[in-house]
């Protein structure tokens, strides 16, 4: 297979695929190649940047892979530092957070526990929240 860029009378480029160079010629020559813009059927090669291979001897330098325990490491100290002067309610943070976005508690930094539903209603209802992207064990399960 061999793939061509190619240009409508319209000025529009499109790519194809064909079998060898004959078969673009043979459909070109029946009218078979349409701009798939605009239908015009009046079709040439547009000009392509040729396809230049590595060196033989030469392999491709790999992507550097993330460090993901380094990566981990950072989200979490960085999660540690912002809750570090919040205060834990439990189970109870979507009520508690609701009361303080309604002004019926005093203004402060919690986490907690909520479910989807709790946390997507906190969502609809205007109250900021953000999900905590480290899991923290509670502290009513620390030995």
């Amino acid at each position: 297979m061999i793939v061509f860029d190619l240009r409508c009378a319209g000025d529009h480029v499109f790519e194809a695929w064909f079998s060898s160079s004959s078969a673009y010629e043979s459909q070109r020559e029946r009218g078979l190649i349409v701009c798939p813009i605009c239908g015009g059927s009046e079709i040439e090669k547009a000009v392509m940047a040729p396809r230049v291979g590595a060196k033989g001897n030469s392999l491709p330098a790999a992507p550097a892979k993330p460090d993901i325990k380094a990566l981990i490491h950072a989200v979490a100290s960085a999660q540690a530092a912002a809750l570090k002067d919040s205060r834990w309610v439990g189970g109870n943070f979507a009520s508690e957070a609701r009361a303080i976005h309604l002004g019926e508690k005093p203004e402060t930094l919690i986490h907690g526990q909520a479910t989807r539903a709790e946390a997507e209603a906190l969502a609809e209802e205007g109250v900021p929240i953000a999900p905590l992207l480290v899991p923290i064990v509670p502290p009513e399960s620390l030995n």
